[in-house]
């Protein structure tokens, strides 16, 4: 099998995986087994409370939900070899491949129902990750909705980030190889959107940097950085200290419809700054390749709250803010609608809550049958309990994608076991109330055409 790809095609575009096949293990109630395959299942009808019968028109609403289990992994070396304790929730390492575990971000795919997701920096840390590959991967979850499907979501090809051309100013892991692959050792991707052409603008905790690659994963230019902010994994320090705390760089960025301008959200407050909750967005021109000097401010509700992702509307941000619980001390997760016009009397941007994820009404139940024995959050109201819920996409209408990113082998959905990575999707009301309309309409770049032995 060459390298760079996953099992041997399902269909033209997706290839079965041997940790998605693992479902089929489970009890009937998640699926039944025809030639090899999970078929669509629907939670049976009587099983289904009466107040699933009265739905929610004005409210927001669980509509469709997809797991991939956390044993997932794809071709490459052997990931996990500096994670400590070597054993903890259910997992060993080092890991026999790649794993593909936890998404930061997620884009539109080649295809209706795709998407481009892109991992984190591996473990959690930049010391325990430098033996994992950052990469993209093509996904389509299988939602499971009040009319059936499985629930699933099939894994298809990879795009490797990667600086052939040597525009990291620092040495890299990789750095005597051709390719020159990027690992969790050197950056620590966090956000991502599709530029005008089909390049990819990547947010970064590491510099904090904004990284601008081709739409096959290839670095074409040196990081672009906020003058005077400097995290401590910067490794241009030299000595100085940093001004933005560990983990609290561009965790999520918006790109504009048109796709001239991203809005790059410090995760957390800069070091210096006496209000702590506030959190400054910078605007970046994608046509002149600098920031413009316009910042906004955005305020969260408690100053250890983390603006954990975004989406543009034009003239409105979608934001996920959260808080840093995971399982039953996940208290605080919500979704806002966020006006870039007018601001309050404190100079911070207005913002309107759309949703909170600890307490979404899921009238139909799609968030059932439980997948493992433990499970929490189910039912009505579902609650999205990972750790560090980092995707979210305005995928048409009212109707939001959330993903999350797991830092393996951390747990949230079930206490003893690492956490599966879950995408969900939300009927939310009001998310576009005044929006701008979209001026420019991307065409995803074929991740197909980026696939090739870089091992």
């Amino acid at each position: 099998m060459p390298p760079g790809k996953l099992r041997p095609p399902l269909t033209h575009l997706f290839m079965p995986h041997r940790a998605v096949l693992l479902l089929l293990a489970l009890p009937a109630t998640v699926g039944a087994l025809s030639v090899g395959v999970l078929t669509p299942h629907a939670v049976p009808r009587e099983s289904v409370s009466l107040a699933g019968t009265a739905w929610r028109t004005h409210a927001p609403r669980l509509v469709g939900r997809a797991v991939l289990p956390v044993d997932t992994t794809a071709s490459g070396p052997p990931a996990g070899a500096f994670v400590v304790p070597s054993t903890s929730n259910g997992v060993t390492f080092p890991l026999a491949e790649q794993p593909v575990e936890g998404f930061s971000a997620v884009v539109a795919g080649d295809h209706p129902g795709t998407y481009l997701a892109m991992e984190d920096n591996g473990f959690g840390s930049k010391a325990n990750s430098r033996d994992f590959l950052i990469r993209a991967y093509t996904v389509r979850p299988r939602f499971r909705t009040r009319h059936g499907g499985s629930g699933t979501v099939e894994v298809g090809r990879f795009l490797s980030f990667r600086d052939p051309d040597h525009r990291l100013p620092f040495a890299i892991v990789n750095d005597g190889t051709r390719e020159r692959l990027l690992t969790g050792g050197d950056i620590d991707p966090e956000s991502l959107q599709r530029g005008r052409h089909g390049d990819l603008w990547v947010g970064d905790e590491f510099g904090p940097w904004i990284l601008h690659f081709d739409r096959c994963g290839r670095l074409l230019e040196a990081p672009y950085a906020v003058p005077g902010i400097r995290s401590p994994n910067n490794p241009t320090l030299d000595g100085a200290p940093p001004t933005q705390p560990n983990s609290r760089g561009f965790e999520g960025m918006a790109i504009s419809p048109d796709g001239r301008t991203l809005y790059a959200a410090l995760e957390g407050a800069t070091v210096a700054d006496p209000d702590q909750s506030r959190r400054n967005i910078y605007e970046f021109s994608t046509g002149r390749h600098v920031f413009t000097g316009r910042v906004l401010h955005y305020r969260t509700d408690a100053p250890d709250h983390l603006v954990a992702d975004m989406w543009s509307l034009g003239g409105q941000l979608v934001v996920v803010e959260r808080d840093l619980g995971a399982g039953e001390k996940a208290l605080y997760r919500r979704i806002y609608r966020v006006d870039l016009g007018p601001v309050d009397h404190h100079g911070f941007v207005r913002k309107t809550e759309l949703v909170d994820l600890t307490a979404v009404p899921d009238p139909d139940l799609v968030s059932l049958p439980a997948l493992h024995p433990g499970d929490l959050g189910l039912g009505d109201p579902f609650s999205v309990l990972c750790e560090s819920v980092e995707a979210v996409d305005v995928v048409a209408g009212d109707r939001l994608l959330v993903g999350c990113d797991n830092n393996l082998p951390n747990s949230g959905r079930n206490p003893a076991l690492a956490d599966d990575t879950e995408f969900v999707l939300l009927d939310v009301p009001g998310v576009r109330r005044g929006a701008q309309p979209e001026a420019l309409r991307v065409r995803a770049s074929c991740a197909r055409e980026c696939t090739s032995s870089l091992l």
